[in-house]
């Protein structure tokens, strides 16, 4: 049984090991803008019957209970948590962050998402054409496009998403754009793909679109960012559970090898 005991305890090795994987990442992107933090969920494997419930016994009585022995455990998925980060306050106004449900949508390449993707993260640019692009390496556009020209001053962003700007010598400002937004059946289920977007999948269902504030879609705040979810205190109670937990079944395998060292000695 101590070979047991020992191939039982390198499955939780291998579930813990990627569970602080997952930590690791998590407290890695402590300060990615629109980050969500992510968590290992456990299942047990199979059991052992060595005698299973119900059966009767030698005096034909029932037994209440019966007799299984555990193979170990796995995670069984990653859960993505969608709660919201804190807002911080940036000043520019091509910034945008979403205050409740919903993403933003960019346009990416056809073999990325089928061209589109989706993100929390609000920090956009101005590109050369005067378009909204994501203030990242590959600078998606955003979708529906929104361009400001060139000499437009005093940009601003509205709570329902409609993009604001000011003509050269003009006191009026001119509406340029409106802002979409796009929720999901089960957002949990949208795939990481990096650079802080997502991508459809059938566990995520279709995206839903509408104007900020309408259809169950939280609203715009301009000349802000959302920050990470990421608590990294919680993020290290995590850390310590888990290295305790990998320390305890690495414990189980030296207690194994003892065993059987007892075992071939015995005459």
């Amino acid at each position: 049984m101590s070979i047991l005991a020992m191939h039982t305890a390198t499955t939780g090795l291998g579930a813990l090991s990627d569970s602080i994987d997952i930590i690791a990442n998590n407290l890695a992107n402590v300060n990615t803008n629109g980050f969500k933090r992510s968590r290992a969920n456990f299942e047990d494997l199979l059991y052992l019957v060595k005698e299973p419930a119900g059966g009767e016994n030698s005096q034909g009585v029932t037994k209440p209970l019966g007799t299984y022995v555990g193979l170990g455990t796995r995670i069984s998925n990653t859960q993505r948590i969608n709660t919201e980060g804190s807002l911080i306050q940036t000043n520019s106004p091509t910034d945008i962050a979403i205050r409740g449900t919903g993403y933003l949508q960019v346009k990416t390449f056809e073999d990325f998402g089928g061209g589109a993707a989706y993100t929390r993260n609000g920090n956009f640019v101005v590109n050369p054409n005067g378009e909204l692009v994501m203030a990242n390496s590959d600078g998606f556009r955003l979708e529906p496009a929104i361009t400001i020209p060139d000499g437009y001053s005093n940009v601003s962003i509205s709570s329902d998403g409609m993009v604001r700007a000011n003509p050269p010598g003009e006191t009026i400002p001119e509406e340029l754009g409106q802002i979409m937004l796009y929720r999901f059946p089960n957002e949990a289920g949208l795939e990481a793909r990096g650079m802080n977007l997502f991508t459809v999948t059938s566990a995520s269902g279709d995206a839903v679109e509408g104007n900020p504030g309408t259809n169950g879609l939280g609203t715009t705040l301009g000349g802000f960012l959302e920050s990470s979810n990421v608590d990294a205190v919680n993020e290290l109670v995590n850390l310590i559970k888990a290295q305790r937990a990998f320390e305890l079944n690495s414990q189980v395998i030296t207690t194994g090898d003892q065993m059987l060292q007892t075992i071939t000695r015995l005459k």
